[in-house]
């Protein structure tokens, strides 16, 4: 083999736009067309809303303004606005910020100085204007280059910053800005900031009792016992016991919901522990204590250290930059201020008692069964047909390539052994199921166990005692897109609400979407997701073209398939909105009420498919 050619030629240096644009999932994750919360357009907004967010915290500004178009985003703070004479810098000039000074922005989310650049680089308009004492200084760029500086000129609003962007169509295609997305994050803003008002496209966000007003909402009447509400400098938790198995958690730092957790979720979910054990004086089982828990902890800290860009996971240990412990400051607090309040409510320690009491003996319960059960899953596991595992895991911690890896939930052996074939042996392993998987709704936890196929799916993904042990960073289902394959994806998803939604609420569960046709001619093919696709790829390809309908995974050549699960993946994440009830959710779409969801389907069918009828 021809070994290729490396010389001076060889060796590139980017721009720090061109860089940006070149790798952007390194700065926003995915990318998407905005049909998901969690795609990068939505992260442009968040790091604008940011910067605002750090300008409330610092005691400027109580408003911020926030309008959203199907294909731009403007928002306006009320802080102090940039000094103008480096308002260019702050936007266009990686390592330039306000942030760098610990006296100014000691406990910010965006440290880095990269988020508003990013924005900027991925943006085919991008506005600032920044108004401060009675002067204002504006630019604008494309693509992260300067096309026009204004000079500075006298200004009668009040001081503050301004953005507004058009992200670049080149890079998010097809996309378009959905407003409702942006709701649980404004909610989060006001939450986290009380006192602070966020106006999204009309609509008013406020918030007087801030992670308090964030579980009443989210738990409405299914609470045990009142929400216990706790805060201390730079730290604010609440928790109570819910309806549901399992364990709910939002956490936060310095403002950022941190969706899988970190080391402040461990040290608080310890904390809780030895609050509860230090006011009763009993040695309880940490699942008995923390079974059925739905808790919200937010705290501050100098520089915090995430595990991506997109800052989802914490993995500081220390409160400032190598200053004392983050865990043993956390657990004292939660653990004094648990105790404290059991004995000034004793109603509240008795509910705790009795949730204590159920949860112990549900555990002893299927102690029995699950002891055998996990003797098979253990025997099988060595000769696992079902699994085809990846060499690299989540809990690896020092393989730099453990954020990708995946597991691919299939069904039947036609699609498992496609995927098998086009996967990456690293980091992308393939669970294959046997048809339908039973409905799980209203079941026990005992039936997770007494099915061989949910146990040994339990422990391929090793989430039995919660996800510390989480072998994938993202557990996809993979499915065909005819009927029998959208009841197998709603009846997966049941069935990690019912039993493991953490592993929603911590968004590490998404749907493969694969494509339904191929059109191609002899110099061309275009892969089509769904007949709008469809139709602009046979105008584009003219009449010559060969349009086929694939009709199942299996039926995609697994040298194509690998087109399908790489870089161009496109993957839908499952997610929760805040004021999502699962118990309900989960009752009308899996329950007995068949009447009303065939109503429902009938009333909400698409005049298309109507027509088709």
């Amino acid at each position: 083999m021809a070994i290729p050619k490396y010389d001076e030629s060889s060796i590139k240096s980017l721009e720090w736009n061109e860089h940006i644009r070149t790798r952007p999932g390194m700065y926003i994750g995915k990318l998407g067309d905005g049909q998901s919360p969690d795609d990068g357009i939505y992260v442009l907004v968040k790091e604008i809303i940011d910067n605002s967010i750090d300008e409330f915290v610092m005691g400027a500004g109580r408003r911020i303004e926030i309008e959203i178009a199907e294909h731009s985003a403007r928002v306006r703070d009320y802080g102090r606005g940039i000094p103008l004479g480096k308002v260019v810098e702050c936007v266009s000039k990686i390592n330039t910020g306000g942030k760098y000074d610990s006296e100014a922005f000691q406990k910010s989310v965006g440290l880095n100085g990269v988020g508003t650049k990013a924005v900027n680089a991925l943006s085919s308009y991008f506005c600032v204007v920044s108004h401060r004492d009675g002067k204002c200084k504006k630019a604008e760029f494309k693509l992260g280059k300067l096309v026009k500086e204004y000079p500075e000129k006298p200004s009668n609003e009040r001081n503050g910053t301004e953005v507004y962007f058009e992200p670049d169509k080149d890079i998010f295609k097809n996309f378009r800005f959905l407003p409702a997305y942006m709701e649980e994050r404004i909610w989060n803003y006001a939450y986290l900031n009380t006192g602070l008002s966020l106006n999204l496209n009309g609509k008013i966000y406020e918030s007087q009792k801030g992670l308090f007003d964030l579980l009443s909402n989210q738990i409405k009447d299914s609470a045990r016992y009142p929400v216990i509400h706790c805060k201390g400098k730079d730290i604010e938790i609440a928790l109570t016991h819910g309806e549901f198995y399992g364990e709910h958690y939002f956490s936060f730092v310095n403002g950022q919901h941190t969706t899988q957790g970190g080391t402040h979720q461990a040290a608080f979910r310890e904390g809780v522990v030895k609050g509860v054990r230090d006011f009763f004086k009993k040695d309880f089982d940490p699942s008995d204590i923390r079974n059925y828990i739905i808790a919200a902890v937010s705290i501050r800290i100098q520089e915090p250290v995430f595990e991506s860009q997109t800052k989802t996971k914490l993995g500081s240990t220390t409160l400032t930059p190598g200053g004392a412990a983050l865990r043993s400051w956390m657990v004292d607090f939660i653990a004094r201020e648990i105790d404290n309040y059991l004995h000034k409510n004793p109603d509240t320690a008795k509910a705790i008692q009795e949730q204590i009491a159920k949860n112990e003996r549900e555990r002893k319960d299927i102690a029995g069964i699950r002891k055998l059960a996990n003797e098979r899953a253990k025997k099988a596991a060595i000769h696992n047909p079902k699994l085809r595992d990846c060499k690299v895991h989540l809990v690896d911690l020092k393989n730099e390539r453990k954020n990708e890896t995946m597991i691919f939930i299939t069904e039947g052996d036609s699609a498992s052994g496609s995927i098998t074939t086009a996967r990456d042996v690293q980091t992308q392993a393939v669970f294959s199921l046997r048809g339908k998987p039973m409905n799980t709704f209203g079941e026990s936890r005992k039936v997770v166990y007494e099915n061989k196929e949910l146990n040994l799916l339990q422990h391929a993904l090793d989430i039995e005692n919660g996800l510390e042990n989480l072998r994938y960073n993202k557990v996809i289902v993979a499915t065909d897109a005819d009927v029998d394959g959208m009841h197998i994806r709603l009846l997966m998803v049941s069935f990690f609400l019912q039993f493991f939604p953490e592993l929603v609420e911590q968004e590490h569960l998404y749907i493969l979407q694969t494509p339904l046709f191929r059109v191609r001619n002899k110099k061309e093919t275009i892969y089509c997701y769904n007949e709008n696709e469809r139709d602009i790829a046979q105008a584009k390809l003219g009449t010559n073209s060969e349009t086929t309908r694939f009709k199942g995974l299996g039926e995609i050549d697994p040298e194509e398939f690998g087109l399908f699960i790489g870089d161009n993946m496109r993957l839908e994440s499952v997610i929760m909105p805040q004021e999502a009830n699962i118990q309900k959710m989960l009752e009308y779409y899996m329950g007995d009420n068949i009447p009303q969801r065939t109503e429902h389907v009938i009333n909400n069918l698409r005049a298309d498919a109507v027509a088709e009828l």
